[in-house]
């Protein structure tokens, strides 16, 4: 279900560049709220509690509670302006919705089980196709994420749209069954390490020895020669 937050807003008097200046200037950030076929309510909220907010990246799927002089209105975030260089917010608008407004979402999907997965277990990758999931529904049944199990997945298996039931009042926005994911092969096979100790040559094409055994011959030639 959609996250609900409470904030408080004021009336904005006046509308215009000027009047707008005005209010960032004083900490403040203009804002709308309009839907449900009901006169637009031009207000302000408070720049550090709305950088709050914005900063959450389900922001655009959180409803909010407005409240405006005692009145709240229920409200989801639909565009936020930012200004181009320090990315402050500039204008924010709310979309007032009633128990029959419909909305188009993205949904971030999110994977449980990996450890469970024997492709994965074998050295398999998950390839995501689909970071986000387009659905329709109301605002009040927005879903947080939308859950995929990866229990018993081996290399070559692929998760679908279909491979989950979509919470009540929640369909996507299209009827086919999209591949939402899949469990790919290792790229990069693991390579044996060769044994170089063996077959190495010298400069005469005869195979080299090792240092302590020609030490070891030289030595006892020394020693024979020294004896007699």
């Amino acid at each position: 279900m959609a996250e609900t937050t409470s904030i408080s807003a004021e009336l904005r008097d006046g509308t215009g560049k000027g009047v707008a200046r005005a209010i960032r200037r004083s900490g403040r950030v203009p804002a709308v709220i309009y839907g449900t076929k009901s006169e637009a309510t031009s207000i302000t909220i408070d720049a550090k509690e709305l950088a709050l907010l914005a900063d959450n990246p389900r922001f655009f799927i959180s409803v909010l509670d407005v409240t405006v002089d005692g009145d709240t209105h229920q409200v989801l975030p639909r565009d936020l302006q930012l200004h181009p260089v320090t990315d402050r917010a500039m204008h924010v608008d709310f979309l007032r919705f009633s128990v029959n407004t419909q909305i188009v979402a993205l949904i971030p999907v999110s994977f449980i089980n990996g450890e469970d997965s024997p492709g994965l277990k074998r050295g398999g990758v998950l390839n995501i196709v689909r970071r986000e999931i387009e659905v329709r529904c109301s605002p009040l049944a927005i879903p947080q994420e939308l859950v995929f199990d990866l229990d018993g997945l081996d290399i070559g298996a692929s998760i679908h749209i279909q491979s989950i039931e979509l919470p009540e009042g929640v369909e996507a926005t299209t009827d086919r069954d999209f591949t939402v994911a899949t469990v790919a092969a290792p790229t990069l096979m693991p390579v044996e390490e060769e044994d170089t100790s063996e077959g190495l040559l010298g400069e005469d094409g005869e195979p080299l020895e090792g240092e302590e055994g020609e030490g070891g011959e030289e030595g006892a030639g020394e020693a024979a020669d020294s004896n007699n």
